[in-house]
């Protein structure tokens, strides 16, 4: 009898990367046709700024589906909202391309792999830990930059580029999702709630350790695993074409003064972006400008002419051509359903379903509805602005308290967002690092899984202490 295969998810074979998105963007043209479009009043709150549904006053409306023919037109749409974030990505490569081209990285790196080559449960943590923290007061898209700084170490240590751009990334979701002094989201759904602004953080900080525990042990797994056999990698391809798969001493470059120069440089200008990101509201334009001072001076201070830099840097961006087109056409899913009137529809309906479920389901349902809409409005206030005035009622209605709803509203605005390609963040990370959006997923579903799986825990849990003010 022959043997049965068991099934293996990481041969599974995926379509192209640009076909799997551009079928959601039929998939999400196709639900403007289906479901109903239908909106509900709103007013302005005075502490906000948002506009706020009101709750119990939503109707059907005439239909507004979109055009399939329409579809390129809706993709170009999506490339222009999606344009800050398109040139960051080109802009970044560029000014990597440069930096990169002068050794110093790879001189550093070479000594800290000396250091800490056999010490996966240091560096990583380290690192995780680090843009968690960071992340708590503003979003994972201001750190795309620090990606390629993080792979090359990476790298050097053994690893592959999903173990490098998770280090920042992963780290980065942990510190915006668990919500601890988030103002775009925690603070706009507080003060719709009426709660005092950033209360109940000692549990959300709670739940940021947890999530960093769960998140560092899966990561760590899997860097041990493809240190020991390269094979297992779900970017293997990637990483010989890199030609930094495999390194060796005599590839690392020789510390010169003026490596140390390019880093005096990099560091300033890292600390002037994180302080900008943090004290001065600064958003993807500003980050970009940085980034080509950054190119231009480490070039200069290296000793390489004006042309030789705008060489590198052209270079430089169009390895990312690919990945920065992806973000603006994954753009367009959630314009295509903002066009058809038909997100107010699926928060209106997931609401009556939530109401409807088993009070010991109710808390995970509220979770779990989050993290679907959030697939349809990727702005966490405006998330916060049009599931908060629905999601508050029905907690006050099955017990649940208002800051163990807003924990809810955190985890789904958050977690899926390293999952879903209408993401951003995520795009960004991943076009930045030339990862293929199919040989993510089949790395990070496990660990959203168990990311769902521990936010529903700690969900339940403040449920139960009725984690409050009230």
């Amino acid at each position: 009898m022959k043997k049965r295969k068991n099934f293996n998810f990481k041969e599974l074979k995926f379509p192209h990367t640009y076909v799997i998105i551009f079928s959601l963007v039929c998939i999400a043209t196709l639900l403007t046709w289906i479901i109903p479009a239908g909106e509900f009043d709103r007013v302005k709150d005075q502490i906000t700024g948002k506009q706020l549904i009101v709750n119990g006053t939503f109707k059907i409306i005439k239909g507004s589906p979109v055009n399939f023919l329409e579809i390129p037109l809706e993709i170009i749409k999506g490339l222009l909202k999606a344009s800050s974030i398109v040139y960051v990505v080109l802009i970044v490569g560029g000014a990597f391309n440069i930096i990169i081209e002068t050794g110093m990285f790879q001189a550093f790196t070479g000594k800290i792999t000396k250091n800490f080559g056999e010490k996966e449960g240091i560096i990583i943590p380290v690192f995780t830990t680090t843009f968690a923290l960071a992340c708590m007061t503003m979003g994972v898209n201001t750190f795309i930059g620090f990606a390629p700084v993080s792979i090359i170490l990476a790298r050097s240590l053994g690893y592959d580029a999903i173990v490098g751009v998770s280090m920042v990334m992963l780290g980065g979701a942990i510190g915006f999702s668990t919500g601890t002094f988030n103002p775009f989201t925690t603070g706009v759904a507080q003060s719709i709630a009426g709660l005092p602004m950033f209360s109940g953080v000692w549990y959300r900080f709670i739940c940021l350790i947890v999530f960093l525990i769960v998140t560092n042990i899966y990561l760590i797994k899997y860097a041990k695993k493809i240190k020991k056999n390269p094979e297992l990698s779900y970017v293997k391809d990637l990483e010989l074409e890199e030609k930094l798969y495999e390194h060796s001493d005599n590839k690392i470059s020789e510390l010169e003064k003026r490596h140390y120069l390019v880093f005096i440089i990099i560091i300033v200008l890292f600390g002037i972006l994180i302080y900008g990101g943090s004290n001065l509201k600064w958003k993807l334009n500003e980050t970009g400008a940085i980034f080509i001072w950054m190119g231009i001076l480490s070039g200069l201070a290296y000793g390489y002419s004006p042309s030789k830099i705008a060489s590198l840097f052209v270079d430089g961006s169009k390895k990312l051509v690919f990945g920065a087109l992806l973000i603006g056409i994954a753009r367009s899913i959630s314009l295509i359903l903002s066009e058809g009137q038909i997100l107010d529809t699926t928060v209106f309906y997931l609401g009556n379903f939530l109401s409807a479920l088993p009070s010991v389901f109710q808390s995970t349902g509220m979770f779990l509805m989050q993290l679907i809409i959030n697939g349809l409005i990727t702005s966490g206030s405006g998330q916060a602005a049009v599931t908060m005035p629905i999601m508050l009622p029905v907690s006050d209605l099955i017990g649940m308290t208002r800051q163990a709803s807003i924990l809810a509203f955190n985890f789904g605005d958050g977690f899926s967002n390293y999952v879903l390609p209408t993401s951003s963040a995520l795009m960004g990370f991943l076009a930045i690092s030339k990862i293929p959006y199919d040989k993510w997923i089949k790395f990070i579903w496990k660990l959203f899984i168990i990311w769902v799986i521990t936010g529903s825990i700690l969900i339940i849990i403040a449920d139960f202490i009725k984690l409050g003010p009230f």
